[in-house]
C-alpha cells in the first residue's frame, strides 16, 4: 500500500462534472492498494495517516495530527501509485 498525503484548505473529487466528495481544511490522501496488501497493512497506513503531525500547533510548529487538529480527511483511490512506466509511457 502506498499513500501520498497533503494538507489542504479544501479539496474535492468530481466525476463527470458532479461533485462526489469534498472537505474543508484537513488532509487529502491519494492511496494505492496492492493485491498483496493485508488487513494489517490497512490498519498500519490508517494509523500512520491519522497520526502524522503535519498541522500547526498555533506557535508555528507542525506538532498536531489530524486527530488533534480536527478537519476532514478525503481518501482517493489512486492505482497509478503502483504504475510501472519503465517500459513505454503508460503505467
Amino acid at each position: 500500500m502506498r499513500a501520498v498525503v497533503q494538507r489542504v484548505l479544501q479539496a474535492g473529487v468530481e466525476l463527470d462534472g458532479m461533485a462526489v466528495a469534498s472537505i474543508g481544511r484537513g488532509m487529502l490522501a491519494l492511496v494505492g492498494f496492492h493485491h498483496d496488501d493485508t488487513d494489517a497493512d490497512y490498519e498500519y497506513i490508517a494509523g500512520k495517516i491519522l497520526g502524522l503531525r503535519i498541522f500547526d500547533d498555533g506557535s508555528g510548529v507542525m506538532n498536531h495530527s489530524l486527530s488533534e487538529a480536527g478537519g476532514g480527511l478525503l481518501l482517493v483511490s489512486q492505482f497509478t501509485l503502483y504504475g510501472d512506466a519503465r517500459k513505454g509511457r503508460r503505467p
